[in-house]
């Protein structure tokens, strides 16, 4: 029998939400074969199978709020006997999902909302609580009768319906006009669990590092001739785009070499110098749903080509829930690229517990002077945010000078 864990996705995790089951009771499962979902303030993902059998154990139903490295499910390998599910317990303390729902559930009415309804999950409680809705108005559909996710959401989004209106037709006196009803001027949606835990995340940032924006303006004119110039074969030779990302991430982990504090975090009264430089790239997630930060281990040992294919394969990995536990911790540095949406600068958000964040805007052609002369170059701006309780102002702006040289006269071999 193999135990089924909630895992650790990051450093500063100490609990996730079960936000899906892949497989059922009964159902024979391959290692590493995607087993549930989770979600963090980090990532969104798919977790896969520890071992090769049959799920014969649920312990955690969807929805529920676990710490980490809590048994969820077992499965039974190969060759062993497997026992068939055995019938949830009355009054479990733990959400137990052993059976599909009942073809016709009892109503609500019919008994207390805790028996109705079966565990309540974490998530359902503190739905119902936020929007003051008694749990024994809301009709489960859950393993025996247990109220899901979304079964509050079906319920918040009609509980402001209009009562129905009887067609019968008065045949004594005329009936009085209908009351005209008006739609609703807002819509109740609850946040996902990874908004919530990004929510928290970000707050928690501003409240902990003393946040400082630097921008600095980059002459980015060679990169993109250069770029230009080779971008076709790139494509051909590698079978991914060269994109002006790879190369702010080369000059990032260059500079940070020159500037080592800014690759160190704060822990209490204590600095953490540390030995490597770990890139968090920000990847936005499809449809705005979230943002995810992936780490390129190791990055100052990567040329341009190598930081490409760690960006493309993490990213393509993050929005499709692929990524590893150990791919989203241990990062010591990051970059956000707003540019990509267009914008020309931004302030961007520490993420916990680096010191820095460095921010790339969208590339312009834009007039500049030049030797007294007016010329057309290739413009992006860079904003450093940093944690003024150990990076002062000075240093900050001596680390861009870096990056803006390294960029401004780029001399190394791409392919």
């Amino acid at each position: 029998m193999t135990d089924i864990v909630m895992p650790q996705m990051g450093e500063s995790i100490v609990e996730g939400t079960l936000t899906k089951w892949l497989k059922k009771p009964g159902d024979t499962v391959e290692r590493d074969e995607p087993l549930f979902e989770i979600s963090t303030d980090k990532v969104d993902s798919e977790i896969p199978a520890p071992a090769s059998g049959v799920l014969t154990e649920v312990l955690v139903a969807e929805g529920a709020t676990v710490s980490i490295n809590t048994v969820v499910g077992r499965i039974t390998e190969s060759g062993q006997a497997a026992a068939a599910p055995a019938p949830a317990p009355a009054a479990a303390a733990t959400p137990v999902v052993v059976a599909p729902p009942p073809a016709a559930p009892a109503p609500v009415q019919s008994a207390p909302a805790s028996e109705a309804s079966g565990p309540i999950s974490p998530l359902v409680r503190r739905m119902a609580r936020e929007n003051n809705v008694e749990l024994a108005n809301v009709q489960g559909t859950g393993a025996g009768g247990r109220i899901t996710k979304q079964d509050m959401e079906t319920f918040l989004g009609t509980r402001g319906a209009a009562p129905q209106v009887s067609t019968a037709v008065a045949t004594t006196q005329s009936m009085p006009p209908l009351a005209r009803t008006e739609p609703a001027r807002t819509r109740i949606e609850p946040m996902s669990t990874m908004r919530q835990k990004i929510a928290e995340h970000m707050v928690f940032s501003q409240r902990t590092s003393a946040h400082v924006t630097t921008v600095h303006k980059v002459d980015m004119t060679r990169i993109a001739k250069l770029r230009s110039r080779i971008k076709d074969d790139f494509q051909t030779r590698y079978g991914f785009a060269l994109t002006y990302l790879s190369f702010v991430a080369r000059a990032a982990a260059e500079a940070l070499h020159s500037f080592p504090l800014l690759n160190a975090s704060i822990d209490g009264a204590n600095i953490i110098h540390h030995r490597e430089i770990n890139l968090g790239i920000a990847v936005a997630l499809e449809g705005g749903f979230g943002l995810i930060v992936p780490v390129i281990k190791n990055a100052d040992e990567k040329n341009v080509a190598g930081l490409q294919r760690s960006i493309v394969d993490l990213a393509a990995r993050a929005r499709g829930k692929q990524l590893k536990p150990d791919e989203v911790q241990g990062g010591t540095f990051s970059i956000t690229n707003f540019g990509s949406f267009g914008s020309i600068f931004a302030t961007p958000v520490i993420n916990q517990p680096q010191v820095a964040i460095l921010g790339v805007g969208a590339l312009e052609k834009v007039p500049v002077v030049v030797d007294d002369a007016i010329a057309i170059r290739s413009v992006a701006h860079i904003a450093l945010t940093f944690d003024h309780r150990l990076i002062d102002g000075a240093l900050a702006d001596q680390f861009c000078q870096k990056v803006k040289s390294i960029l401004e006269n780029w001399s190394d071999q791409v392919i």
